[in-house]
């Protein structure tokens, strides 16, 4: 197993950072995006699949014994974008192509956790969580949509807008950073 530098160590527990806070804020102010990502896309999208899963799992960890016992049960789809982005991500964003190809690499990125958190959504929670989202939810629910579609098509939307969200920070940043710097962050 290839140790863990110290440079990587710190650009994942800066990530988590920013997931906890983003996500935070999104809880607090009640935001139909989740905010939550933004660490483990950058992680996934610079240092590749195995940093962004563990950025995306410690920060679930993190966020759900402090601020949101839900992040707990969310772990998973951060496990996935974290690996989804260093899959997809990773190589685009440092070769930067064309702007249209982004919305459909954020669509990649986002159909899995859609699918994933749809399901613990309506199975564990009965389609209600902390989320700003689960407004949307319930106002579907009662002009007549059933849960379970109010819940699919929520989380649809509200993720691909938190991924895109997401990833075009992301991308700025990324962008923004000297190809020397990148280098070096890469090779750590």
């Amino acid at each position: 197993m290839k140790k863990i530098s110290t440079r990587t160590l710190t650009i994942m527990a800066l990530c988590i950072g920013f997931n906890y806070m983003g996500g935070t804020i999104a809880l607090w102010l009640r935001l139909p995006i989740y905010l939550d990502c933004i660490g483990t896309i950058f992680a996934g999208a610079l240092l590749g699949p195995i940093a962004g899963m563990l950025t995306g799992l410690s920060s679930g960890v993190l966020s759900g014994v402090t601020t949101d016992i839900f992040s707990l049960y969310y772990s998973p789809i951060q496990i996935v974008t974290g690996l989804l982005a260093g899959l997809v991500l990773h190589n685009y964003l440092q070769s930067r192509q064309s702007r249209f190809k982004l919305l459909f690499l954020t669509l990649l990125l986002s159909v899995p956790g859609t699918i994933i958190s749809s399901i613990i959504t309506v199975q564990l929670f009965g389609g209600i969580t902390s989320s700003g989202s689960s407004m949307i939810v319930q106002l579907l629910h009662g002009f007549g949509l059933n849960q379970t579609a109010s819940v699919i098509v929520v989380q649809a939307g509200t993720d691909y807008l938190d991924r895109l969200l997401s990833v075009i920070v992301v991308a700025l940043v990324i962008t923004a950073l000297s190809k020397r710097r990148l280098l070096d962050m890469k090779r750590s």
